[in-house]
């Protein structure tokens, strides 16, 4: 028996994503007996980044227009600088993950993934970390920026970078088995 039996997680991403930043959460969690669906804007495939060059096809188990919040259990949006920079140009995308997050159930960025809070408009009084070049951006949208593997505030999970990846879905877990928090509202 996994302690994610029973439980869904989506996997909002698109090409350029950082490879392992999908792959190890996506394992992981599936180890823990979670079902787990990388859902893109695009149905299909798309190419992942692997740290220096482009890495392998990730296969997409549900387009976005076919997605709902109400059809998962938490959210993962990880990072690479290309997949999130997509991704907070798509409105779909971005009002995906504002449902999410005002849902009240766990919602986790990695790396470059808390652009996506930005941009939806969550991380205001928030305390949350991310890949130094993001902790502007996440000041400047009204977040208290810390340099921690991990930091969870209100069931919002952020970390830093692949090196922090098993604290990372550790943090996933333990919310996910906690449950949904208060309604959120994006303010």
């Amino acid at each position: 028996m996994g302690k994610l039996d029973g439980k869904r997680i989506a996997i909002l991403a698109t090409r350029g994503v950082e490879q392992v930043e999908l792959t190890e959460p996506q394992r992981l969690l599936q180890e823990e007996g979670a079902k787990v669906e990388v859902i893109s804007p695009e149905p299909g495939k798309f190419k992942a980044w692997k740290f220096t060059d482009w890495g392998d096809d990730i296969a997409v188990d549900r387009p976005l227009d076919q997605a709902k919040p109400d059809d998962y259990d938490a959210l993962v949006l990880p990072g690479g600088q290309i997949n999130p920079d997509i991704l907070r140009t798509i409105p779909p995308a971005v009002k995906f993950v504002r449902e999410f997050y005002e849902s009240g159930k766990t919602l986790a960025a990695i790396c470059h993934g808390p652009w996506m809070l930005v941009e939806a408009g969550v991380v205001r009084g928030k305390t949350a970390t991310s890949w130094p070049s993001v902790r502007s951006d996440l000041r400047n949208a009204g977040a208290n920026w810390v340099d921690k593997e991990v930091v969870t505030d209100g069931g919002v999970i952020t970390s830093r970078k692949p090196d922090d990846i098993k604290a990372f879905v550790a943090k996933i877990v333990e919310e996910i088995r906690e449950g949904a928090h208060e309604r959120r509202r994006v303010a």
